[in-house]
């Protein structure tokens, strides 16, 4: 998915990468950046306008081969984490693409194109929201074995002033995976059952992406000296972890979405 482009920042609105009409073909111009899986795909779902002077209903989505010479691999990113994932920059020139791969409506409607295709992010989050919980449930799982062996274990029937810090923390900790897995399931029943679930979704994701990070970094403070070492997990997927909270989202995009679905408002109305 090719959205994201320099200068752009969060709003998926200001995309500059033009599409054309040229007879029975599309020609794409512009630039791509954080294109995830982008050098091994086979295929690139391109987001650009029609018409930059009309804003986001311009916006239109386009398949377009990973092999076609006009989709140019510009670099592959050197990241924190997630090193198994590649993430690509793309630049588009005079990229042809067959009018028939373009995703949807080819005419620009006043209401419904570009919500269309933000409508992605309402499947999308929700899995994203998946990984940062399987991600801090393989840390809790790891840690919560690490202190079994130095004799540290949690008893969640005893308040947690009578435990030891550290059993005191892992079941704080607990508490907040529950709450992320809980809001995950929610929001994944929802697309799965075709019931609107925008807010849902962005629920899952802040809360997800945000306990993944707080999980895995205490993890690693619990796990002393080990859990900074890349004898253990811990170091991985503390720097795995962050992308999960930034992603298909911001933190900041995810709970503004949320405020406008509760209080009602568009998003010219709360920026």
């Amino acid at each position: 998915m090719a959205i994201t482009e320099p200068d752009m920042g969060s709003d998926s609105g200001a995309i500059r990468t033009t599409a054309v009409k040229d007879g029975d073909e599309y020609v794409l111009n512009g630039e791509k950046i954080f294109v995830t899986a982008g050098e091994r795909a086979e295929l690139v779902v391109v987001w650009a306008t029609l018409d930059r002077d009309l804003g986001k209903k311009a916006i239109k989505s386009f398949v377009v081969e990973r092999s076609n010479p006009g989709l140019k691999l510009a670099r592959l990113e050197h990241k924190l984490g997630i090193r198994a994932s590649d993430t690509a920059a793309f630049s588009l020139q005079d990229c042809r693409v067959p009018a028939q791969d373009l995703l949807g409506d080819p005419e620009i409607r006043t209401e419904g194109g570009f919500g269309g295709a933000m409508q992605t992010f309402d499947n999308t989050r929700p899995l994203v929201a998946a990984m940062a919980c399987g991600l801090a449930r393989g840390c809790l799982d790891l840690i919560t074995e690490k202190l079994a062996e130095v004799g540290v274990e949690p008893d969640h029937d005893a308040p947690l002033h009578r435990q030891p810090a550290a059993a005191a923390r892992l079941v704080e900790l607990e508490a907040e995976f529950e709450a992320a897995y809980l809001l995950t399931l929610r929001a994944a029943w929802m697309a799965d059952n075709g019931h609107p679930n925008s807010m849902e979704a962005s629920m899952a994701k802040a809360k997800a992406g945000r306990t993944c990070v707080e999980i895995s970094l205490a993890c690693v403070e619990l796990a002393g000296a080990s859990g900074y070492a890349e004898t253990e997990l811990f170091e991985k997927w503390a720097r795995d972890s962050k992308i999960l909270d930034i992603f298909e989202g911001t933190q900041q995009i995810q709970l503004l979405v949320v405020a406008r679905r509760l209080l009602g408002l568009t998003s010219a109305q709360l920026k």
